[in-house]
Formats: C-alpha cells, sequence, structure tokens
C-alpha cells in the first residue's frame, strides 16, 4: 500500500514528512521520559546517569525533523511500553514482590 503524500489524521497531512507543529515529537520525548522513570535504575556511574537523564531530551529534538511516520512508530511503541510495564507492575503488587517507590 502506497501512503507517501497520502492524508493521514487531523494535522499529519503526509507521513513522510516532519509534523509541522511538532506534536508528536514532544509526546515522543514526553512518553519516553516517563518510561524511563518507571523503569528501575541499574545503572551505578554517574556519568552514564547523567546521559540517560538527557537521552529524552535529545531524542525530542532529532525527531523534530523525522518523518511523523517514524515519530508516530516510536510514540506508539513507547505508549504500548508503558501500558506493559503498568500492568505488570500491578501483577507483581499483587503477589507482593513490588512497592511503588
Amino acid at each position: 500500500v502506497e501512503l507517501r503524500h497520502a492524508p493521514f489524521a487531523l494535522w499529519i497531512t503526509d507521513l513522510s514528512v516532519k509534523d509541522p507543529f511538532f506534536v508528536l515529537p514532544i509526546l515522543m520525548g514526553a512518553s519516553m521520559w516517563y518510561l524511563q522513570k518507571m523503569s528501575p535504575t541499574t545503572i551505578t556511574d554517574p556519568m552514564q546517569q547523567k546521559v540517560m537523564q538527557f537521552m529524552p531530551i535529545i531524542f525530542t529534538f532529532m525527531f523534530l525533523w523525522f518523518p511523523a511516520g517514524l515519530t508516530l512508530y516510536w510514540l506508539v511503541s513507547n505508549v504500548i511500553s508503558i501500558a506493559q510495564q503498568t500492568l505488570i507492575y500491578r501483577q507483581l503488587e499483587k503477589k507482593g514482590l513490588h512497592t511503588r517507590n
């Protein structure tokens, strides 16, 4: 199916060009930040922790110029990961194996 230059939805008129209002990259960065905060931290090196803190910001700026389709894909992937992580944590809480921070 050829979707290049095909209208998509709402403000996204073409998935092969960047989001004209930068909504998707900002949502993607926010979802990436939230997913990162949900995940347990196993990094002990302070420098790596700093790099990981800035990763959502760096990716947000990078994705400002990427095609809307790629940004939408990454956003949906993050949202699914957040839902999956939430369900896993709820199951672990019921069993008493996880507590909220």
